[in-house]
């Protein structure tokens, strides 16, 4: 729908999800820069070790989060900010997940996928509007596991975070040129 953003939208993921972490109560187990161990493995198809997992170079990473994030989720079809906001939400709570409630708040039938009809939708639609509506689902979804005490806090400023960006990147694209 317009440029890509996908640049400026995983500076904005890798910056929320930071380097190696092993904590015991995120279920994704050892992680580096958002990747789980078992993506990590399924990435390079053999088995991995949290050594390998905290050896990561960052171009893995990236190269996992635009094949099995932003294609997945379509990221280059929707307006901006939007993109970064289904992105984020992709990353961080799956990418099935994201993408399901991006259709029911376009009111289509929720199977996950993201086909040129869910694209149609979303262009009848006010980006703005959307990214408001996708980051409430999104916080009132997070508040609601289990691991919300231990996770919360980092949660909920990170949505609000997210919720800022998209916008403005949103108000960005859709503001006329200025005059020479």
């Amino acid at each position: 729908m317009t440029a890509s953003t996908y640049d400026e939208a995983l500076k904005r993921v890798l910056a929320h999800e930071g380097g190696y972490v092993n904590h015991p109560s995120d279920p994704g187990g050892p992680t580096n820069h958002g990747i789980t161990l078992a993506e990590y493995a399924a990435f390079k198809a053999r088995k991995m070790t949290a050594a390998d997992v905290r050896a990561m170079p960052l171009a893995d990473a990236k190269a996992i989060y635009r094949a099995k994030y932003w294609a997945k989720l379509r990221g280059d079809d929707l307006p901006a900010g939007l993109d970064y906001a289904v992105f984020d939400y992709g990353v961080n709570s799956g990418t099935s997940r994201a993408a399901k409630v991006l259709q029911r708040l376009c009111g289509l039938a929720d199977d996950g996928k993201l086909t040129d009809a869910v694209i149609a939708a979303v262009g009848k639609r006010k980006a703005d509007d959307l990214i408001a509506a996708l980051c409430d689902e999104r916080l009132a979804f997070l508040k609601r596991l289990k691991t919300w005490p231990t996770f919360g806090a980092g949660w909920g400023r990170r949505v609000a975070e997210v919720r800022e960006a998209a916008l403005a990147i949103a108000a960005a694209a859709n503001a006329p040129p200025a005059n020479p």
